[in-house]
Order: C-alpha cells, then structure tokens, then sequence
C-alpha cells in the first residue's frame, strides 16, 4: 500500500499567503499541512509516499531528506485541474491512498490494510458546490453529486482505492485524458461518472478529524476550532 499526495495547485484562494509558498505548505498551527499528513501516513507504516508537486514544486524538495518522499512535479498545474495531475501518476493508483494537499488532518484517519475501497467523508452543516456523497444501507456508494445542500456528508479530500477499483479507475482516466476532453474535470469525476462499476464503501468521519483550507478564512476558523477541541 502507498499514498499520494497531490499537491500541484495554485491556492489562489489562499492569497498572500500561497504567493511564495505552495498551498500544501501552508501552516495550520505551525506546522505545514503536508508535513501533517505525512507524519500520519508514518506512522501508520507507509513509507511509500509520493507527492505530485506544481506550482513552486521546488519549495517541496526538502521533504525528500527529511521523510524520504518521492517527488513527480506537473508541468500542466497552471494548464489543468488536478485529473491530469492524477493521470501522471495513474499506474500507482491501485492499492493506494489518495490526498488532497490542502486537507489538515487533526486525526489520524488512515486505515491500515483497508478491505475495501473508501470515500472519507465528513458531516457539513451548510455548503455551496461540494462532493455531496449518497450511499445504501451497506455503506457502499451509489452516488457523487456536486450540489449544494445542508447536513450531508461531503468528500474529506482523502480516499483508498484497491486493487480491482484502482485498475478500472486507471482505464477510464487514461481513456478521457486521451479524448482530449477534460480541461474542466477533476479527477473525482471520473469515479463519479463510473461510481455503480466500482466498489467504494463511505468512511464516515467526525467534523474535527480533517478540515480543508481554502482561503485565509477557512485557515483562521481551523485554527479557532483547534483551541477548543
């Protein structure tokens, strides 16, 4: 099992604070978000972990001597949304862990040796344009609908995929990015298009487990809410 961790974005949202510095190094209470979440994937046992890097991907190059990550830097990140930063690592994506850079994770979520695929999720109480995810009474994923809405469970930017559904989640991304037709899709798009041909099962999380940081505001209310919990 390994992990990705796909850091190539611009974080414009973020501005000042992403105008020299990536938003995956972006510090949540002093600490940089993808240091965070590496330490976890540590100490969970996974020492196979790569970052796709992008817009100032230099900036990530001490992470390789201090946690011994290994670095693939998106020439594209200015160009595309993260799907193509996911077709340049597709053939890692079977039996792997998938982050989103900008995901502060308060808890270690990771599951070790999971035995199915997973969606993280989390609770929202209000939202605008999220990854709204709806399941059966097993669990198991039925659908992913962008939407906005109340008091239901959203994508939480991290997500497992195994063997068979990283495999056939491989084909169907290759077969878009090759159609030439995906400047405005994410890489979650194509599990949402295929979602009754894979096996993803919803792992609920609690609201202060992860928070992702967009903007200087969300970082400033992640950082109110740490104090009390």
């Amino acid at each position: 099992m390994k992990a990705i961790i796909l850091a190539a974005g611009m974080g414009t949202r973020l501005r000042p604070l992403t105008n020299d510095t990536p938003k995956a190094l972006v510090k949540v209470n002093g600490k940089p978000m993808v240091e965070k979440q590496i330490e976890f994937l540590l100490d969970k046992g996974m020492t196979e972990i790569y970052i796709v890097t992008g817009y100032l991907g230099e900036k990530f190059n001490y992470l390789v001597e201090k946690y011994g990550v290994q670095l693939i830097h998106n020439d594209k990140y200015d160009q595309y949304n993260n799907i193509y930063t996911m077709y340049l690592v597709k053939e890692l994506l079977p039996d792997a862990y998938i982050l989103e850079g900008d995901v502060f994770l308060n808890r270690n979520v990771v599951e070790v040796e999971p035995e199915t695929s997973l969606y993280f999720s989390i609770q929202k109480d209000h939202f605008h344009g999220e990854w709204v995810v709806e399941t059966n009474e097993e669990g198991k994923v039925t659908a992913v609908d962008v939407r906005d809405g109340e008091n239901e469970y959203i994508l939480s930017g991290i997500s497992y995929w195994n063997q068979d559904d990283g495999e056939y989640i491989v084909g169907k991304l290759t077969q878009v990015i090759e159609s030439g037709d995906f400047s405005e899709m994410y890489w979650d798009d194509i599990v949402r298009m295929n979602i009754s041909e894979v096996n993803v099962y919803q792992k609920r999380l609690l609201p202060t487990d992860t928070f992702e940081i967009d903007s200087v505001e969300d970082l400033k209310s992640v950082e109110r809410i740490l104090m009390t919990v």
